[in-house]
């Protein structure tokens, strides 16, 4: 596995960065955040450069491009605090189609991302159950803290099905959805209750031979996206507070030349490259189909959340008391930072999960059986 990123992967790191930095500035975030605007328009940018096709097959309309560059795209948008149904759509919607999807469902589904459609998914078999009724199901059920939600055009939800497992797409105009409130205004969550829609056989998804596998690889790319994401947020928190220490003065010299000053930003630096590295691994891992990709997305979440905890820390602290204001353009990304820890598991559930991951593998390697207490 060739871990550095190819010339051709640090431009389209350089062309996003300067697409979110034109088209995505704090103003308009804040206005989002302040209910001025939507953020349709940083959305019909993205659409306009073909970025939310841009690890759809080129058969079904995209691009072709791996989770590696698709990685590479979230974190700049994270350093934006991207206000849109990108993460979603790209990260949860478009990967489980791909898995579960026939050939004709899946160039539907994935042509109408390309060309502007947005989806989310509900990774909710504990809560949504489907019923065969003649020749579709009727879905039953609430999902939670669904992200996107309330603004996608298609919901995929994967429910329990008998003993197992079902993946299906309805319209969003045939669930009740309601917005949750929560810490970043940006971020759209919502509670979606499927009870009484129905799908039709266009809208079950069970092509695929392994429909839990097919789930879990998706779910794998989720938590990857959501801890790149994380990380861009980090960055512009960081590149923020560095600004300021080498701005502010105090005993006629930056803040910045203090050692303990340094030490904080020095620790905000490291934890940012680890998760950085980290997000990437998973991300090849995944483009490579390696063995690893589940584990390498646990780490990168508990990194990411790692990160965002001593960043933000770090970052309120060295501003002093206006790090706490509302005026201050650090609040945005922090908030962004810390929903992301929330969601798709915390920091401690993924490292508690590889931890279980790697102890099951060295005792199946050493021939013993058992599994290891959760």
């Amino acid at each position: 596995m060739d871990f550095e990123l190819t010339d051709e992967q640090h431009a389209l790191q350089e062309v996003v960065h300067d697409l979110v930095e034109r088209d995505c500035p704090a103003t308009l975030l804040r206005a989002v955040v302040e209910g001025r605007d939507d953020g349709s328009s940083f959305w019909k940018t993205l659409v306009a450069n073909d970025w939310p096709g841009l690890a759809i097959a080129e058969a079904d309309g995209g691009s072709g491009a791996t989770a590696v560059e698709l990685i590479i795209a979230i974190e700049q948008l994270g350093w934006g605090g991207d206000p849109t149904p990108f993460l979603a759509t790209t990260t949860q919607y478009v990967p489980l189609v791909e898995g579960c999807a026939s050939a004709e469902q899946r160039h539907e589904l994935l042509s109408a991302v390309c060309d502007g459609g947005t989806g989310a998914v509900a990774f909710s078999a504990d809560t949504v159950s489907a019923t065969a009724d003649g020749d579709g199901w009727v879905l039953s059920g609430t999902a939670a803290h669904v992200i996107d939600g309330d603004r996608a055009d298609r919901i995929a939800v994967v429910a329990s099905v008998g003993d197992g497992l079902g993946v299906f797409v309805v319209p969003a105009d045939a669930v009740s959805v309601t917005r949750e409130r929560t810490f970043d205004g940006a971020l759209h969550l919502a509670t979606v209750a499927f009870d009484g829609a129905r799908v039709g056989t266009d809208g079950a998804l069970r092509a695929a031979d392994d429909v839990g596998a097919a789930v879990i690889r998706a779910g794998e790319l989720a938590v990857t996206g959501l801890s790149a994401l994380m990380v861009g947020a980090c960055q512009r928190g960081f590149e923020i507070v560095l600004d300021h220490i080498k701005q502010r003065h105090q005993f006629g010299v930056p803040i910045g030349s203090f050692q303990a000053v340094k030490h904080m930003a020095v620790d905000v630096y490291v934890a940012i490259e680890r998760a950085r590295a980290l997000a990437q691994f998973a991300a090849l891992a995944i483009a490579e189909d390696d063995e690893r990709r589940n584990l390498a997305g646990s780490l990168a979440k508990a990194a990411a959340g790692d990160c965002q905890r001593i960043a933000m820390k770090h970052g309120v602290q060295l501003f002093g008391g206006l790090g706490y204001t509302w005026e201050n353009d650090i609040q945005l990304y922090l908030k962004r930072a810390k929903a992301g820890e929330l969601l798709f598991g915390t920091t401690k559930d993924h490292r508690a999960k590889a931890g279980r991951t790697v102890m099951e593998a060295s005792l199946a390697a050493a021939g013993t059986t058992g599994e290891v207490a959760r």
